[in-house]
């Protein structure tokens, strides 16, 4: 193993080798071991061992904690609420932003009481933890995180743990590249209605703003035949929607050398009975295909929602960024897509304020979101990642001039959105229901084929229930709805 350093009470790597890929075999070992040292615990103690999930940033995190959710029960480990002691908290973290980090740090750091008192610790994963100076500072400052393993070992958990359990040593191991695509691993999804599922790992893109290719590793492609085995299983459980997860699922299958694996995919996907929704996230334009826009339009599945990043809007923006196509391609694809499926509810990213941006470049942005009229976007303020190309590109446009671009973005969208979404009331949907409202217990909450978030009033727990619902009021990231019907 390259680069290990024992310590009295740490044992530290961040290489890999065939020992360590050789040891990815035996994750169900490892987890019988710990399983058997919380038997131990509880016939001594009477209790069972807990832990507790902090999840940051994107779907493919939720999907991690997915799985390192599986795993420790699978080990014998209890999930608790976030407000309740735990004996193991697990961070999944994100780097996209620097204040998702400083986020992040602030909330390790807080915990510092809550392990003393309560003999817990903390287990650190995820992004963040893929970049080296980020294990260091953890390594220094946050002696009660006893764990750290990053993005491309997440199936090596089981053994780190039993040999901090073990041993006493913290175990900071994290993998510089990423190795094989890992099947079969035990998961603990979030509902059992739905369900993200990973068909492609990593990013080839390199656009100059994102850290995503240096801490998810290159493109990789799960099989095809191992995709559709995991949904028939989902189906077989009683889910009903389905998330195609990867940086860029329009590149699914190009490492694996074949073309329109992913419209491919979706056509199958279509004859698995139980699923009644498909959704995918996220869409790159310069990949998106006519053979995908064509499996849009014929697979009665697939939800009508595109979530298509375009980022800026000036297309010397975009040729700084990396991203490798046009304001002029954008926009003609989306005339495509809408030309296919009219009633497409399309949401995107947008960055403002990236080194060298003028006014006539936001102004740029601006225009095209008037043109194309989204039905949301994210919309982010550039925030320098530590290792990428745009990194120690000078910012020539001051602080207060970007918030103020950022602010009139804000003001545009958001009645773009507040317009559309007006066009729903009087009209009834479909909804598949998520179950009780976040922001008011006394209603019941749920999805839109096109994402449109729905909150109704409605008598027992309709959770994984297909319902049509008339909607009495709209607001732009809201629907106010009745039941009208249930579908089962």
């Amino acid at each position: 193993m390259e680069n290990v350093r024992d310590r009295k009470n740490e044992s530290v790597s961040c290489g890999q080798d065939d020992g360590i890929l050789a040891r990815s075999m035996e994750s169900a070992d490892w987890m019988e071991q710990v399983r058997n040292l919380n038997t131990e615990h509880v016939l001594k103690t009477g209790k069972v061992r807990t832990y507790r999930l902090d999840v940051f940033g994107c779907q493919m995190n939720e999907r991690d904690a997915e799985t390192i959710a599986g795993m420790l029960t699978n080990m014998g480990y209890e999930r608790v609420s976030p407000d309740q002691p735990a004996d193991i908290i697990v961070f999944v973290t994100c780097c996209v932003r620097e204040n998702a980090e400083e986020r992040i740090y602030s909330h390790i750091g807080a915990l510092s009481h809550e392990c003393l008192k309560n003999g817990s610790f903390i287990v650190a994963s995820g992004c963040m933890m893929q970049q080296p100076h980020v294990t260091e500072k953890i390594k220094k400052s946050f002696r009660h995180v006893k764990v750290v393993f990053g993005t491309h070992n997440i199936h090596e958990f089981p053994r780190l743990l039993c040999q901090y359990l073990t041993s006493g040593k913290r175990v900071l191991e994290v993998w510089e590249k990423e190795g094989r695509i890992i099947e079969d691993m035990p998961i603990k999804r979030r509902c059992r209605h739905k369900a993200w599922v990973n068909i492609v790992f990593g990013c080839n893109n390199f656009c100059a703003y994102c850290i995503v290719p240096y801490v998810r590793g290159r493109e990789r492609s799960r099989k095809k035949e191992d995709v559709l085995a995991e949904i028939r299983a989902l189906a077989a459980d009683g889910c009903r929607e389905v998330t195609l997860l990867g940086q860029n699922v329009n590149s699914y299958g190009n490492d694996l050398g074949v073309k329109d694996l992913f419209a491919r995919l979706l056509y199958d996907i279509e004859e698995i009975d139980g699923i009644d929704r498909v959704r995918f996230t996220t869409s790159h334009p310069k990949d998106l295909s006519d053979s995908l826009i064509r499996a849009m339009k014929e697979c009665k599945k697939v939800c009508e929602h595109l979530h298509l990043p375009f980022q800026a809007g000036s297309n010397r923006v975009l040729e700084r960024m990396n991203r490798k196509y046009t304001r002029e391609h954008y926009l003609d694809l989306v005339d495509r897509i809408r030309d296919a499926v009219p009633d497409i509810a399309l949401t995107t990213d947008i960055i403002v304020g990236f080194p060298g941006e003028t006014e006539e470049d936001f102004e740029d942005t601006l225009d095209l979101v008037r043109r194309v009229r989204f039905d949301s976007a994210f919309t982010f303020i550039y925030s320098p990642r530590k290792g990428t190309l745009a990194e120690k590109w000078e910012q020539t446009a001051p602080h207060e001039v970007i918030s103020r671009r950022f602010k009139r973005l804000v003001e545009v969208q958001t009645e773009i959105a507040t317009q559309l979404a007006s066009k729903y009331e009087g009209k009834t949907v479909e909804v598949l229901v998520d179950g009780p409202s976040k922001t008011n217990p006394d209603m019941q909450s749920g999805r839109t084929r096109t994402g449109k978030l729905v909150n109704f009033r409605a008598e027992g727990d309709l959770t994984g229930q297909m319902l049509d619902v008339k909607i009495i009021r709209a607001g732009a990231f809201w629907l106010e709805g009745r039941e009208v019907k249930r579908r089962g």
